[in-house]
């Protein structure tokens, strides 16, 4: 088997966690809009009630990002089987829910899990895959995100339709309950997966950490040119890391380097859910119902939208190495403001009072449109990226900053949308029109190109890089490829490569 093929497997099967962020992402609409739901839970405060059940989850994925980054000593396996027997328990409760409490307990805790999940596997990913392919393979965390989406939404619109009206609680609870089995799954099988070769490295198991990027890399050679390189690279940051003091969360703000990465991350976190999709997401019939469509037809649209968000990523992992994290950003940001600015005036010309055909479909389009390119663009880059920014020491804390800062505007759109489209309608589009204009502006001016680099070129490149991007011909001092070459070349080995990595 390639080497790149085990590596995009290894992905694969990791990223079956994002799935269960997508699932939950994506059942949540049904769930509120089921007619048993409402009978059982939103017979008061609908709107609030709705909010908080969405709401809770996020924050428990708060709790459960800033949790992960003390979860080293389990390792990143350990840390996804923890995270899955969490979730597991979760689930449980929320399938179960005889009382609106035990819904909001079950939602939080399974979102402890997904906040171990969504935090540890990209950086599992990026840590196991080959510099030229990292951005494949993390964008898999988006990928099977979407595709947990399909899972839930068609699930969830085929609940709907058979037990609508009828007051049978399995309209909900079906769907809720069918999240736990994928939990089960990566929890039962993770440890036959290989362990990440930079934590082996930095917890003193360095002969396992060889052999493991041997094994990800070069079908198994410890004297392969590149692993050799690779690992002295490696080996020489932990032994600078391991030289200087522990790293706390408050290094995250101590030095420009640090400080501008931990200040990129949280705002391509929060730029991601100030797009607008998680509103799109979870309260897709609210909105749909804005211009008159029906909940049974947003439920379909919403099914279909998750084909789209597939798709989208599916682009994603296509470009992302050739044409690099940064156009992505921009232009992405840019095309889904657009799609904004029409839809926003779709709802204020035709509002549900005056419903038409054309303009529903118009609506519906551009939110597939919209969706497609975001999975195509902000998604995926929004875990992809923070994943390869910080060095060995610092990288579950600034990973885990910036998923926290995207749980809580996830917590905040979660609870505040079903309010303001009671109250504003359309014009709270223009929260998310604004917004990814001014992403797109952030991202010209400041956001790095990080393609094709090694994680141990991001110190170098956050400490020599201009902070005003545009113009920047900044290149790293040493290439991982001419390193490979010479110790090819020359045979350099053990100390002899470590002293020519650090001459280099």
């Amino acid at each position: 088997m390639k080497s790149g093929v085990y590596q995009f497997l290894v992905g694969c099967f990791a990223a079956i966690g994002s799935f269960l962020f997508g699932y939950d992402l994506g059942v949540i609409a049904e769930v509120v809009a089921s007619d048993s739901f409402k009978q059982l839970f939103l017979q008061h405060n609908a709107d609030t009630r709705s909010g908080t059940v969405v709401a809770l989850f996020t924050a428990g994925c708060f709790v459960g990002a800033f949790l992960a980054s003390y979860s080293d000593p389990l390792g990143r396996r350990g840390t996804i089987l923890m995270a899955c027997c969490i979730f597991v328990v979760g689930g449980i409760i929320q399938t179960a829910g005889v009382v609106i409490a035990m819904l909001y307990v079950g939602r939080l805790i399974a979102g402890v899990g997904v906040g171990f999940l969504t935090m540890i596997i990209p950086i599992y990913q990026a840590e196991l895959a080959h510099r030229k392919i990292r951005g494949k393979i993390t964008s898999l965390q988006q990928l099977f995100n979407a595709f947990g989406q399909i899972f839930a939404t068609w699930i969830g619109y085929g609940c709907y339709m058979t037990w609508a009206g009828t007051g049978d609680s399995r309209e909900w609870r079906i769907p809720l309950g069918c999240q736990i089995i994928p939990a089960l799954f990566l929890g039962a099988l993770i440890f036959l997966f290989p362990e990440s070769p930079r934590w082996l490295c930095d917890h003193d198991r360095a002969e396992e950490g060889l052999k493991t990027l041997a094994k990800l890399h070069a079908h198994g050679d410890v004297n392969d040119a590149y692993v050799i390189a690779e690992y002295e690279l490696i080996q020489a940051q932990i032994a600078q890391e391991h030289s200087q003091k522990k790293c706390g969360y408050l290094d995250l703000f101590r030095g420009w380097p640090n400080l501008r990465r931990t200040i990129l991350v949280m705002a391509i976190q929060a730029s991601c859910q100030m797009t607008g999709v998680s509103a799109i997401q979870y309260f897709s019939p609210q909105i749909y119902a804005q211009i008159g469509i029906s909940t049974s037809e947003s439920l379909l649209f919403q099914a279909v939208t998750a084909i789209f968000a597939f798709c989208g990523t599916a682009v994603c992992i296509l470009t992302i190495d050739s044409i690099g994290r940064r156009p992505l950003e921009i232009y992405g940001c840019v095309f889904l403001s657009i799609t904004f600015i029409i839809n926003a005036t779709i709802i204020k010309v035709f509002p549900a009072t005056a419903p038409s055909t054309g303009a529903h479909w118009a609506f519906v389009v551009l939110t597939w449109l919209f969706v497609f390119v975001f999975f195509w663009t902000s998604g995926p880059l929004s875990w992809s990226i923070p994943a390869e920014l910080f060095g060995t020491a610092m990288r579950l804390k600034g990973v885990s900053w910036g998923a926290m800062t995207s749980f809580a505007f996830n917590t905040m759109i979660g609870q505040v949308t079903p309010i303001a489209i009671s109250a504003i309608g359309w014009q709270y589009y223009i929260v998310f029109i604004i917004c990814n204009l001014a992403n797109a502006i952030f991202f010209w001016a400041f956001l790095p190109e990080t393609k094709g680099l090694n994680l141990e070129d991001m110190d170098e490149l956050f400490r020599d890089h201009p902070t005003f991007v545009p113009g920047s011909d900044w290149k790293p001092s040493s290439h991982i490829d001419e390193v490979a070459r010479e110790i090819g070349q020359y045979g350099k080995t053990g100390a002899a490569a470590s002293e020519h990595v650090e001459r280099v």
